[in-house]
């Protein structure tokens, strides 16, 4: 698995996911080596981010380093190439017999041009999953000037306005060229899927949604926090597009209830800043599983705000797990989310926000009834066993063609493009 961020040098869920996966596999009998470099999270000017972590047995961790340091990943960000990583992605890839080379978020490990270098396992399926939209948008949220979504790109202006450098690799055919090295790209849901092909992603491509194991959130126990004020829970990244500067400005009319904020990033002063007049909203900084789940389980509801198109919506999942309800933004694939699982409710405005949240704080039995619908979900459609056969199901279907129609669609029933 070649990956930018991962364990202790990570911060979001693409690293969460090959983490789970990697584990999943390695339960099964697999051996999983996973590579990632850790200029890339120097490069990102957040080492408080960083955290203990242990691989599961099994899963070996390759951490790149350059001696250009934070120069490699710019390296990588402005030609599309490991550059300087080069060497030693080859000669990892040379060193195993591998079936599967799984390509995740290759952004500043390698560019386009890395997924050719798996040509170095002659004969192992390559797969290349996309946790955001880096492969269409050089920002990775398709959140257009940070004010609205992307539907008419305009890349150079965005990224600009983004302050970073221009990536001129995107103007050619680089990306287009490097996929066909892959089999298959997979995406965690639907509507990610039809937003990577109606923006010119082409080839087999496949929905296979992401999971959670077994035993996510049991350690924390059958209680949620300490009891107090009722409280709404949040959780991810902080940063504008995620939208929990529309969660706070919706406390000032909800004085009954706490906001609890779990998270760190480049946007927390500005969210501080607006709600230094709201005794009803707390940061919690980074937690650990443990505790992000006590968390959950206490709330009335998880809400997730994002104003940009999630790919899937990790936090909905993690909230579904200990039986809390789910406030979502109607937006990406959270639609799915929500609505798939029927564990949730759905708003576009200010005024929809706070009618659910008052809705959920309400009625004791909605919540809960939502809460067990999510639940549901979780132990069925989103399990690890259930999840981790469609994966080897795919993954041996890729190894013989024979199994996989022209049009893309995987004969073990994974929902591949048209399906």
């Amino acid at each position: 698995m070649v990956t930018t961020f991962f364990g202790a040098l990570s911060f979001g869920g693409d690293a969460a996911y090959v983490d789970r996966l990697a584990r999943a596999l390695a339960r099964r009998g697999h051996g999983v080596d996973v590579i990632h470099c850790a200029d890339a999270f120097a490069a990102v000017g957040e080492p408080e981010l960083e955290r203990p972590y242990e691989p599961a047995p099994g899963v070996r961790v390759h951490t790149l380093r350059s001696r250009l340091g934070r120069l490699s990943p710019l390296w990588t960000h402005q030609t599309g190439s490991p550059g300087p990583k080069t060497a030693a992605i080859r000669r990892l890839f040379a060193s195993g017999d591998f079936d599967v080379v799984h390509f995740h978020n290759i952004s500043l490990v390698g560019g386009p041009r890395v997924l050719r270098l798996a040509d170095l396992c002659p004969g192992a399926v390559r797969i290349l999953s996309a946790h955001e939209h880096w492969l269409v948008c050089p920002m990775h949220h398709l959140w257009k000037l940070g004010r609205e979504v992307c539907e008419q790109p305009q890349c150079l202006r965005c990224t600009l306005h983004g302050r970073r450098p221009p990536q001129l690799w995107r103007h050619s055919r680089l990306r287009d060229r490097m996929l066909e090295e892959v089999d298959a790209v997979v995406f965690p849901s639907r509507h990610a899927l039809d937003v990577h092909r109606e923006r010119g992603i082409g080839g087999r491509l496949v929905q296979l949604p992401y999971f959670l194991p077994d035993e996510w959130g049991t350690a924390s126990g059958p209680n949620g926090e300490p009891a107090g004020r009722p409280y709404l829970a949040t959780a991810g990244r902080l940063v504008q597009p995620k939208g929990f500067q529309d969660l706070i400005a919706a406390m000032a009319r909800l004085p009954a209830l706490e906001l609890r904020i779990a998270g760190k990033g480049p946007y927390e002063e500005e969210l501080r800043r607006l709600s230094a007049h709201l005794p009803n909203v707390r940061f919690l900084g980074i937690l650990d599983e443990r505790d992000l789940a006590r968390l959950f389980r206490g709330a009335v509801a998880v809400v997730v705000p994002s104003l940009a198109y999630e790919t899937f919506g990790y936090v909905a999942m993690e909230s579904f797990a200990v039986e809390t309800p789910v406030i979502a933004r109607r937006r990406g694939a959270l639609v799915e989310v929500v609505e798939e699982s029927g564990g949730g409710l759905l708003f576009e405005t200010s005024d929809e926000l706070v009618d659910s949240i008052r809705r959920l704080a309400d009625d004791p039995a909605l919540r809960e009834a939502l809460g067990r619908r999510g639940r549901g979900a979780v132990e069925t459609t989103w399990s690890e066993q259930v999840q981790i056969d469609e994966y080897l199901r795919l993954a041996r279907g890729l190894a013989d063609p024979r199994r996989v129609s022209a049009n893309g669609r995987a004969s073990s029933g994974v929902r591949a493009a048209g399906a």
